[in-house]
């Protein structure tokens, strides 16, 4: 199993998983819609198909020559695009890595704390809102019955220098050039709020494994530490030379992130373990405190 297709491959998460794989000697191949990419991904070694997540005949193409499928475009909230690539996938026994995200564990706290760990064995009821990510998420477990080797990877919170084409990741980013703006590190109500995070090396690393050592039907949740809102934007604050670390009410968030990025991205709670990642697949991530990144 040598040939890998990504999608997103142009993106923070499917460009360090592409690097990791060449360095892995793998023959990495991205599904891009723009045409401007390819040079820069043939610089790095990467092969492009041109075209749509959503054209079924492109995705039939691209995955006969491929081994496995990583899948990051958009992911988490797609169901049409998951629908097509397991449809094109049925039958085969190829592989199919999914990228969800953790948001699918906030309760839509608004600045509260919420302590409880979540596992992959703790059944979840989400919120409406972010219902539909883990009905996607099942659906794709669930192909591992149509002979396809199906996995889901669930990072939370992920910061680092990207080395694809992507070199930033969203929440901490955000956040801090929406702090500059302000002139003080910004968090939402309280601020108590936890998010477990990781590094984007070691979250490259889990992908990895996942491929070359995950049976059909797994989902893994990606950790190595947390933090709340709150001390994120005081180290912000502390980094930048801003003023002292203040609370907004949780309306601006949603008014500067969307609704989801607001309530789920920054005033939720979203913390879990990697326990099963670590013990399954052989998983030791190597950074562990996103404050001392910041």
């Amino acid at each position: 199993m040598k040939k890998v297709l990504i999608t997103g491959i142009t993106g923070y998460i499917g460009g360090t998983i592409a690097v990791k794989l060449l360095e892995k000697n793998y023959n990495v191949t991205g599904l891009v819609r723009n045409e401007a990419h390819i040079k820069e991904l043939k610089a790095l070694g990467i092969e492009s198909v041109v075209g749509n997540i959503h054209d079924e005949a492109v995705l039939k193409s691209a995955i006969s020559n491929v081994d496995a499928v990583i899948h990051n475009a958009d992911s988490a909230d797609d169901a049409y695009a998951a629908d097509s690539i397991i449809n094109a996938l049925g039958g085969t026994g190829k592989t199919l890595i999914f990228t969800s995200g953790s948001a699918i564990l906030g309760g839509k706290e608004n600045g509260e704390k919420n302590d409880f760990i979540f596992t992959e064995d703790f059944p979840l009821e989400p919120r409406l809102e972010m219902a539909s990510r883990v009905l996607i998420n099942n659906y794709v477990l669930r192909s591992s019955q149509k002979n396809i080797r199906s996995i889901v990877i669930v990072p939370t919170m992920v910061y680092g220098t990207g080395s694809g084409l992507k070199k930033e990741s969203i929440q901490l980013p955000a956040l801090t050039q929406f702090s500059k703006e302000k002139g003080f590190g910004v968090y939402f109500g309280k601020g108590e709020n936890i998010w477990s995070n990781l590094h984007i090396e070691d979250l490259a690393d889990l992908y990895v494994l996942a491929l070359e050592k995950a049976k059909a039907g797994s989902i893994y949740y990606a950790e190595n530490g947390s933090s709340n809102i709150k001390k994120l934007a005081e180290k912000i604050s502390e980094k930048y030379g801003l003023q002292p670390a203040q609370s907004l009410h949780v309306q601006e968030a949603v008014n500067r992130f969307s609704p989801a990025g607001g309530y789920f991205g920054f005033a939720s709670n979203s913390l879990c373990n990697a326990d099963k990642a670590k013990k399954e697949l052989g998983w030791n991530p190597k950074y562990d405190s996103i404050e001392n990144f910041i």
